[in-house]
């Protein structure tokens, strides 16, 4: 495989490098954030073994800028953080798979020939349709019967759960920890108060409310046409 390895401490690098190379993979470095970034958005790789806690760019920024820029090579990150939250929010950023550092070689090589085995990944959405409202991911654009919506960021990313989830109930703790990474419930009204501003931006010329409430459940996007 060609497998490109973003490690900053010159000694995991060398030593992950030496040992691919040794089982006859082609293998590219990056020390720093930046570099791996230039690397990862400008040549194909089959794999990135990426650490978290880069200089310059952290590997977060990195997994969620290419992800958004629809580059779907299998990412396997490396890292010291061990908390649950930490993998979590590692693996739904886009991670493949996730690997506590120190770490045994052999399993680092087991986890990456996993994932050369996975089917080939489809291209990444950037644009998401539900009924007559359509979001643009890469212009960060909301339109509803052609219409364009001028929303605010969190907004945004909260009608992006409610779309990605249709037809379906999305939970006020879902909806806590997906757009504002909170794990724990803050004691206020801050998921009714942006779904009430959401909503009345969305429904605006419209005598049809696409956002249902739940009682007692959550909230629905109806995506009927």
């Amino acid at each position: 495989m060609k497998v490109l390895v973003a490690e900053d401490d010159a000694e995991t690098r060398d030593y992950i490098e030496r040992g691919l190379r040794e089982l006859g993979h082609a293998v590219t470095t990056a020390a720093d954030g930046r570099d791996a970034m230039f690397l990862a958005t400008g040549e194909p790789f089959d794999a990135i073994i990426l650490d978290r806690m880069l200089p310059v760019l952290d590997g977060m920024t990195i997994l969620r800028s290419i992800r958004s820029a629809g580059i779907a090579t299998p990412v396997l990150m490396l890292t010291a953080l061990a908390r649950v939250e930490d993998r979590v929010e590692g693996l739904e950023a886009g991670a493949d798979d996730y690997l506590v550092k120190p770490f045994a070689f052999t399993e680092l090589t087991a986890r990456l020939n996993a994932l050369s085995r996975r089917p080939a990944a489809v291209a990444a959405e950037t644009v998401l349709r539900a009924g007559d409202v359509e979001m643009d991911l890469l212009k960060r654009e909301v339109r509803r019967g052609g219409q364009r919506i001028d929303i605010q960021a969190r907004e945004f990313a909260l009608l992006e759960q409610l779309i990605r989830n249709a037809g379906r109930v999305v939970t006020r703790t879902m909806l806590l920890e997906r757009v504002w990474n909170f794990h724990f419930d803050p004691k206020t009204n801050i998921v009714e108060t942006h779904i009430s501003r959401l909503r009345s931006k969305l429904n605006a010329g419209s005598d049809r409310d696409r956002i249902q409430t739940v009682r007692g459940a959550g909230y629905l996007f109806d995506a009927d046409a």
